[in-house]
């Protein structure tokens, strides 16, 4: 990102009045007002003045068909950067995700899917989460149960993760295979998907023949499991919230959002690209490729188990969007997200 000079504290404060005044009405803003609704001092004559300054320095735009002038990216970057840190949510947005997390809660991406429509409620954008992975996932249960004509395998992971998958029953297996199989499996609790498969190929190699082929079995099912959740996925909720956006949102711009959050893998790519290892984070427009693109920005926020990061949550939306309440509500929804993890891992 291209490096731009320091503002003083007066461009500071009209940048900050403007931004505020468009993401209200979204509006180009004019100085007359700035004059009036900011409470800054100054006649409107010298708000033009740090208007233009602005334009010239690049915080600002001035669209053809008005007198008046909206944020850049820059200008939307300046102003998330000088936000207080850990801003305060309303009473009644505090009130609602108390509600929600006061729910029973035995699985980890159900929670996750209430949580992204829950931020989208809370902020009137889509809500996004990346869900843990298979692969990093530890095994809590793992059992063969024999079913007559077929086999079921059911794992179950820390997060409340399951997978099953029905197989054929082999000829001529002996009763007490399935039993001694499913004991000998017993050994990878605790362990990753990606682990347990390793080690069942181990197990598997020492095992008689009936048993050593159940075992392979389960290996199988869970190496599909892992491959099939290796790139991730993502939970996507409140997408509707972004069509009440399209008499300030362009519709080929709302268009090409649309069709990325229908294709799941490049959405998934981009939220990689823009989270880290911190805490809120915000991507701005231009800041990213497809962000550009979109003329979006996202909000996102990890959550972790313990110390261990183990999947994301935020928000997409225009870059015309509240900030502080948007991230107030993303910090605070992965907050909440942190304690289920880690109480469901404890």
């Amino acid at each position: 990102m291209t490096d731009r000079p320091d503002l003083g504290p007066r461009k500071a404060a009209v940048l900050r009045a403007v931004v505020e005044s468009y993401v209200r009405s979204g509006e180009p803003v004019g100085s007359e007002t700035i004059a009036e609704h900011s409470g800054l001092g100054v006649s409107s004559a010298t708000i033009r003045n740090e208007m233009a300054a602005l334009e010239e320095m690049g915080y600002l735009s001035h669209p053809h068909t008005s007198a008046g002038r909206i944020p850049t990216d820059a200008g939307y970057r300046h102003y998330v950067d000088a936000l207080p840190v850990g801003g305060k949510l309303r009473e009644v947005q505090r009130r609602e995700i108390a509600s929600h997390f006061a729910k029973a809660i035995l699985d980890l991406e159900e929670v996750l899917k209430g949580s992204v429509q829950l931020l989208s409620r809370l902020t009137q954008y889509a809500g996004l989460a990346v869900p843990p992975g298979a692969s990093d996932e530890q095994l809590v249960r793992l059992e063969l149960i024999d079913m007559g004509p077929t086999l079921m395998v059911l794992a179950i992971g820390q997060h409340g993760r399951v997978d099953k998958q029905i197989v054929d029953h082999p000829e001529r297996l002996e009763p007490h295979s399935v039993a001694r199989a499913e004991a000998r499996a017993q050994a990878v609790r605790g362990l990753t998907y990606l682990e347990a498969q390793a080690r069942l190929l181990q197990i598997a190699a020492e095992a008689p023949g009936e048993e050593h082929d159940l075992l392979l079995t389960v290996a199988d099912v869970l190496r599909i499991a892992s491959v099939g959740e290796r790139s991730g996925h993502v939970v996507v909720g409140g997408v509707a919230n972004l069509a009440d956006e399209t008499q300030d949102w362009r519709r080929a711009t709302l268009r090409r959002l649309f069709e990325s959050l229908e294709h799941e893998q490049e959405l998934l790519h981009v939220l990689q690209d823009v989270s880290d290892s911190g805490e809120v984070k915000v991507t701005i427009g231009g800041e990213h490729p497809s962000t550009g693109e979109w003329e979006a920005s996202i909000v996102t926020a990890p959550f972790r188990s313990g110390e261990q990061t183990v999947g994301t949550i935020g928000i997409v939306g225009p870059t015309r969007m509240d900030y502080l309440s948007a991230m107030a509500s993303v910090r605070s929804v992965a907050e909440r997200l942190t304690e289920v993890a880690t109480e469901l891992d404890a």
